[in-house]
């Protein structure tokens, strides 16, 4: 079985600060990534910055500074937020880079070859902000102004000379694809988008301009930049070394496993990148996932409405396996997610301080009291311990099938539901009632610790730091964390020491305040 797996986040455009949605497209990817590494995975995952375009050279312009410059101090922003989310990334790209600029050139040069490239003249509707071209029945027009009807971001009428791609040529080949392959585009509700769009009937996509000069220039023609997505798009196989398809990386981890975006930018990963991997002859990664937004105050976050949520913020009052944790817990995964204080704070209090946290500190206070600080060494399993144990080994398949389809929410489940049965097991079962009966009682104890370390394990590629805090208490380290152990119920070596880790997470105080 091909055990490599290659994640990418949607690479972030640097004209502003870092915000909460792109550190939630971050966090869901490292999650996914570690759960893989746990999994015996190989794992690839690509972040990076989206360094050209109009926009970025307008806000450059803005400052009085060049806008490699303006780059470079941006993208260092992105780069600083993928340490402070504590993210598992492979590599990090910049389409500044040469290494991608070359990549990029030498796909525009295969795609002319093909015949999927004329020169002709684009009249239309542009948006600068999403660096996107609308049709007629796209745009809205409020307060006197034109904007597109999806971001609400204003359109200007452009009319120039630019190369196209043949994007109407694909049509026929796209729908056949989604059709032979369902899974492609997920969830369900943006492949039916998808393809109502290209039903629809495509146009030919611009690909060039010629009113700015901040881009990648077009192979031999210096007065034309290359359009923005067709450069961005090129670094999931330009950080694999495309054009070189036979070096190592690209033949290890291409087709990508998943490319995980937001669904803002579905149309760009759904429609035009599959063509021109179609077009170029290149195989089309495995599956596109458009995620929902984080919303606040029920607002997609933007710099315009002046409605960003700083994560950095966030994280230093609360921490980051805490910010972590909320947002795999309480954003249903596809859909649009609030963020506010309160539910942060019985995130908090409830799942990770009274479920998790107390659960590792009474039993190794009691372990301690009545085990000489250490695994019990004398247990004899009866159907009760059997029955809370045996519900991860028969659930190992299911929960790897359930991340396959990209079901976090049944995965969080899974943790918190066996959270609560192990308090109640605990509860249940009194060890403290069984000082008369060791062997019982040493039992319990090793039962609780077995469940410990098994949500310990699984809650890693959620909260990596809590989780790597709790298995301490085992003297278990990162890299001796697997999957495939969750099943085991022998793991604990008998008669080994086990450590006082002290509170693992601290109560906060609650308050209603919105972030």
């Amino acid at each position: 079985m091909d055990k490599n797996f290659y994640i990418t986040t949607p690479i972030y455009y640097p004209s502003a600060k870092p915000h909460m949605g792109h550190a939630y497209s971050s966090i869901i990817a490292d999650f996914f990534a570690r759960f893989k590494k746990i999994d015996g995975y190989d794992v690839y995952f690509l972040t990076g910055t989206d360094e050209h375009g109009l926009k970025i050279q307008r806000a450059a312009e803005k400052k009085n500074v060049e806008p490699l410059k303006f780059c470079n101090e941006i993208s260092q922003t992105f780069k600083d937020l993928s340490k402070t989310l504590n993210l598992s990334n492979t590599d990090f790209i910049r389409t500044t880079e040469e290494r991608h600029k070359n990549s990029v050139q030498k796909l525009w040069n295969k795609l002319e070859q093909n015949d999927d490239i004329y020169l002709s003249k684009y009249s239309g509707w542009y948006s600068v902000s999403d660096e996107a071209f609308y049709n007629e029945d796209e745009i809205v027009e409020e307060n006197g102004k034109k904007l597109a009807k999806s971001s609400k971001s204003p359109v200007e009428w452009m009319d120039e000379e630019s190369f196209f791609f043949r994007l109407s040529k694909w049509e026929k080949s796209l729908l056949k694809y989604y059709k032979e392959n369902p899974n492609f585009i997920q969830p369900n509700a943006r492949k039916n988008e998808v393809i109502s769009f290209v039903e629809s009937g495509l146009k030919d996509l611009s690909i060039s301009r010629k009113s700015f000069s901040w881009g990648i220039k077009v192979p031999n023609n210096d007065n034309h930049v290359i359009y923005v997505w067709l450069d961005a798009l090129t670094n999931y196989i330009s950080a694999l070394g495309y054009p070189d398809t036979n070096s190592e990386l690209f033949k290890k981890f291409w087709p990508a496993s998943i490319h995980l975006i937001g669904k803002d930018i579905l149309r760009f990963h759904a429609v035009y990148w599959p063509a021109f991997l179609l077009a170029a002859g290149i195989e089309l990664p495995k599956k596109i996932y458009g995620h929902g937004w984080i919303l606040s105050d029920d607002e997609k976050m933007s710099k315009s409405k002046g409605n960003i949520l700083d994560p950095l913020e966030i994280i230093q009052k609360y921490g980051l396996d805490p910010l972590r944790y909320y947002l795999i817990k309480e954003v249903s995964f596809g859909n649009d997610g609030n963020i506010s204080k309160e539910r942060l704070e019985d995130c908090i209090n409830s799942d990770l301080a009274n479920n998790y946290g107390n659960l590792c500190q009474r039993t190794i206070s009691f372990a301690t009291k009545n085990c000489e600080n250490r695994i019990p060494k004398e247990i004899n399993f009866i159907d009760e311990d059997r029955l809370i144990l045996d519900n991860f080994t028969s659930n190992i398949d299911n929960i790897r099938s359930q991340i396959d389809n990209q079901n976090i929410n049944y995965y969080i489940d899974f943790i918190v539901n066996s959270l609560f049965a192990a308090n109640k097991y605990f509860n249940d079962q009194e060890p403290w009632k069984k000082k008369d009966d060791p062997i019982r009682l040493n039992t319990i104890i090793y039962t609780t610790l077995e469940i410990i370390r098994k949500i310990s394990f699984m809650l890693y590629p959620i909260i990596p730091e809590i989780s790597l805090k709790a298995l301490k208490i085992f003297n278990i380290k990162e890299d001796q964390i697997n999957l495939d152990s969750i099943a085991q119920h022998d793991y604990l070596n008998l008669g080994d020491k086990i450590n006082n880790i002290g509170i693992l997470i601290n109560k906060i105080e609650k308050n209603k305040e919105n972030v």
